[in-house]
């Protein structure tokens, strides 16, 4: 049985950046549900936005996004439509439109061939033992096991890591649904649509290379009959739908608590969303992400002594930043204050045309 440094469960933006920036002299194996390339298999259902704190991460690390990750167009602002105070607003946002599957994969490209990367494969199941973890997968049908000192969590929203590490964690949890469309719009744009009547969270809009996303997050029970309900409350304010290209969905989490972000222990550490690492008023996380697999990797490429302790003191800033989403989330979803955000106009930037309209 192979025995490994680092075993790194998920290979999406905090895991692929987390297997980049390890130091060479560490043992590493990487398992990932994506292929190596292509359109085929496991694509992680997500609008593609891409967040002033992730490009700063890119330009720590000295690199630039390839072409072929972006969508078109560039869109620098984003429409708010609140449904209960019948307010629109228009805020400027300096995000990246990017091809989410073709980031995915392409950060997968920049992980070292020292780095033993298992495309396609699934980790079934985690014990630990003396030596560190056991990690059982299956990779091309057949059946692996292998043993690792470290374990690392980067496996998402439903992480099998910190189910592990963690049995008796709940954090809240909402059903991502979102659809895409032939774009029809006149002019493409974001949006950011709040009804407390369908959800305490938020939907959204996007262009996006020729197709029109919308999607949004709903409460576990009923989330297809309310995300149903809300498509047609936006069809009346002129957002265009035909039939469906395709519909993804996926669990996403939203901390609402300081318990909820969870780091790891007993020499298993938990990175990006698996540790709740996601912003509550945007469900935006790529940043997050990368920032804490780059905490990570420095904490054992200086191979300290005490990795879990070290691990949740440096994340100590990142947390206390995502506590803040928490409590700009509770103004965001309740009715009454986001009236008062709205109607007071501040950072709205009026529109010489109307195309969208309440």
């Amino acid at each position: 049985m192979e025995h490994y440094d680092i075993a790194i469960i998920g290979l999406g933006p905090a895991g692929a950046t987390l297997a980049r920036t390890l130091a060479p002299h560490l043992t590493v194996i990487a398992l990932d549900k994506k292929q190596r390339e292509g359109e085929q298999g496991f694509q992680k259902p997500c609008g593609g936005l891409l967040a002033p704190d992730a490009q700063r991460s890119f330009i720590r690390s000295g690199i630039n996004l390839p072409v072929h990750v972006l969508a078109d167009p560039q869109i620098f602002s984003v429409k708010t439509f609140d449904l209960q105070s019948e307010l629109q607003c228009n805020y400027q946002r300096t995000y990246i439109n990017i091809n989410r599957h073709a980031f995915d994969l392409w950060l997968k490209t920049l992980i070292p061939d020292a780095v033993d990367v298992r495309h396609d494969a699934l980790c079934k199941r985690i014990e630990k033992d003396r030596e560190g973890y056991r990690i059982q997968f299956v990779d091309k049908g057949r059946t692996h096991e292998v043993t690792a000192r470290y374990l690392v969590g980067a496996d998402g929203a439903n992480s099998l890591v910190r189910r592990k590490v963690y049995p008796q964690h709940n954090i809240r949890k909402y059903q991502a649904i979102q659809q895409w469309f032939t774009d029809k719009h006149v002019r493409p744009f974001y949006s950011c649509i709040f009804d407390n009547d369908v959800t305490d969270c938020y939907a959204w809009s996007m262009s996006k290379d020729g197709y029109f996303i919308f999607g949004g997050a709903f409460p576990m029970k009923d989330g297809k009959k309310k995300y149903v309900a809300l498509k047609e409350k936006m069809a009346s304010r002129t957002f265009v739908f035909d039939e469906p290209v395709k519909e993804e969905k996926c669990i996403v989490l939203c901390p609402s608590r300081w318990r909820d972000f969870v780091c790891g222990r007993d020499n298993a550490f938990l990175i990006g969303e698996a540790a709740g690492f996601i912003s509550a008023s945007s469900l935006e996380g790529i940043s997050y992400a990368l920032d804490s697999a780059e905490i990570l990797a420095t904490i054992f490429n200086e191979q300290h002594l005490a990795p879990n302790v070290a691990y949740q003191k440096r994340t100590a800033k990142l947390r206390r930043k995502l506590f803040g989403k928490v409590i700009k989330a509770k103004i965001l979803t309740s009715a009454w204050s986001r009236k008062l955000v709205m109607k007071s106009g501040f950072a709205d930037v009026p529109l010489a045309y109307q195309d969208q309209v309440l």
